[in-house]
């Protein structure tokens, strides 16, 4: 049982801490913000330089979002064991040396090396950042400066998708990482500004936990980005192996799921044998604890899905160019802002429960208006009301849910609850974009094949010209010049051209849909989440 402490002068002094620290603290976050929301605005700039599918570009943000989840837990641990301010540094430079990758890659291939190398940086940094306000700030500033880091992310994301847009358009979308290089150089200089975080004597890293939850999340994570290439159940001519002629995408989601109770297992029998585990399962043992993760998990995969399908519809199915991304992202981002730094102020009159359940609902309602009214004309209210629903349910679900994971946990384990919710965002951030990637193509190719059968325009051996197996998102004038090389005449060029832009908007809007659908479901186990009376939430409780 636990007790709360009363406040102490030494607290009320402490609070008048200079807020420097918080400065740089929240630069460690717009760094990595700036680099992986630059991605989705980007799409269409790279797929023409590098003359490959928006699929890739998708995978770039997988192996990025899988090596923070991967490796944030053992990023919490280095940070105990050298010190986390000396762990950020390192990072930060590593970061930085990603950017420098990114900037300079000359093939998609090096692009997603980039992003791999960016996504180990920040699941290194993204621990230490709560370790860091703690070091420098007590009482109610602490709890103001984790508010103001969870606020820096949101804003950032609107800056990101508008620079990333601006400079694709006007300069070229290499800027946009560019830019990020001589910003980490001077958040590196700063942080020496910060107070020295000590070490923690005898810290000992679980290196099979680390592995166990390093190959879980990476077999879900590659499983479900190639769920489309690889085959839905029966395995494509792409796969690398098929046993008994399945897929190997569902039996490495499988096997995920497995690594993930082994995982589990695993820190139990290093808790019972009074060591320390990769993760305190404290913040986890509890079904409103795990509710939360679950709920958390469903809303970033869906806000992910939402911000890849997106930029898809706007830059491949109306052919505009990044800028118009960015601006059209706006209504959305500042939505998903507003509403994370505003919700709080619903706690004392509404519970967890009643506020999730309602989230999820605008969520659902938002994806059905983008679904209805989704057609070649952007600039229509009903789609930015739809974008603005889709992120007023977003920013209030991602405050509470990580409320609900700290008030429910002792102060000693913020930093197991910070990276706990580092791997579910990060995996689920993964699993979002591929799962929307594997859905919308899945739904086009379907679409596609089901046009062209019996066409009386489109004879078969036009058809036995092009691969159907391996059909993706292309805009029209790369559709035109794909055709160009085969026998197809201007007639069936020009029918083909109808056929994949009636196919591409019918997949984006049956995905939509599907998301729909999926938001609606995840409210029957939130309402596991804590039913506080109004006025009543619990603060966090002392160890």
């Amino acid at each position: 049982m636990t007790t709360q402490s009363p406040p102490t002068t030494g607290i009320d002094t402490e609070v008048k801490d200079s807020w420097l620290p918080m400065v740089v603290i929240g630069m460690g976050q717009v760094q990595m913000s700036l680099n992986i929301n630059a991605l989705p605005v980007s799409i269409g700039n790279i797929v023409n330089e590098f003359d490959t599918s928006p699929t890739t570009v998708g995978s770039a943000i997988v192996a990025y979002s899988l090596a923070v989840a991967g490796f944030v837990m053992l990023g919490g641990k280095l940070g105990q064991k050298f010190g986390s301010l000396r762990i950020f540094q390192i990072a930060t430079v590593l970061l930085m040396i990603a950017m420098i990758i990114m900037t300079f890659s000359s093939s998609a291939e090096i692009m997603i090396v980039a992003q791999l190398i960016a996504g180990l940086a920040a699941a290194a940094i993204v621990p230490t950042l709560v370790v860091l306000i703690a070091n420098n700030y007590r009482g109610k500033q602490q709890s103001a400066a984790l508010g103001i880091l969870g606020a820096v992310q949101a804003i950032t994301t609107v800056t990101a998708f508008f620079l990333a847009g601006a400079l694709g358009t006007w300069i070229g979308w290499r800027w946009a990482f560019g830019i990020v290089i001589p910003f980490t150089a001077v958040v590196l200089l700063l942080s020496f500004r910060l107070k020295p975080v000590p070490k923690i004597p005898n810290v000992k890293i679980d290196w099979v936990g680390v592995v166990l939850a390093a190959v879980a999340i990476i077999f879900i994570s590659v499983g479900f980005s190639n769920l489309n290439s690889w085959g839905l159940l029966l395995a494509k001519a792409a796969a690398p192996l098929a046993p008994l002629g399945l897929s190997p995408a569902p039996i490495l989601i499988v096997l995920g799921v497995i690594g993930v109770q082994l995982f589990i297992a695993w820190a139990q029998r290093r808790q019972a044998a009074q060591q320390t585990p990769l993760l305190a399962l404290e913040v986890i043992d509890s079904s409103q604890e795990q509710a939360a993760v679950f709920s958390m998990m469903s809303i970033v995969i869906l806000g992910n899905a939402l911000t890849f399908l997106v930029p898809l519809y706007i830059q491949m199915v109306q052919g505009r160019n990044s800028f118009d991304t960015s601006v059209a992202m706006i209504p959305y981002q500042l939505a998903v802002f507003a509403a994370a730094i505003s919700i709080v102020r619903v706690f004392d009159r509404l519970s967890p429960r009643q506020i999730a359940r309602k989230a999820f609902m605008l969520v659902s309602v938002g994806m059905v208006v983008l679904a209805i009214v989704m057609n070649n004309e952007w600039g229509t209210l009903p789609v930015i009301c739809g974008l603005i629903l889709v992120g007023l349910g977003q920013g209030s679900l991602v405050t509470l849910l990580f409320n609900v994971l700290v008030t429910a946990s002792p102060k000693a384990l913020a930093a197991d609850v910070g990276a706990l919710r580092g791997t579910v965002n990060n995996l689920a951030a993964g699993v979002g974009t591929a799962l929307a990637g594997a859905l919308v193509v899945g739904i086009l190719s379907l679409a596609i094949q089901r046009g062209v059968v019996d066409h009386p325009t489109i004879p078969p051996e036009l058809i036995q010209q092009v691969n159907l197996d391996e059909i993706t998102f292309v805009s029209n004038d790369r559709l035109e010049s794909s055709l160009a090389s085969t026998t197809a005449t201007p007639e069936q060029v020009a029918e083909a051209v109808t056929i994949n832009a009636a196919a591409r908007l019918r997949a984006l809007k049956l995905s939509f849909f599907t998301l729909a659908a999926l938001a609606l479901l995840v409210i029957v186990p939130s309402r596991r989440l804590p039913g506080y009376v109004p006025g009543e939430v619990p603060s966090v409780p002392e160890e």
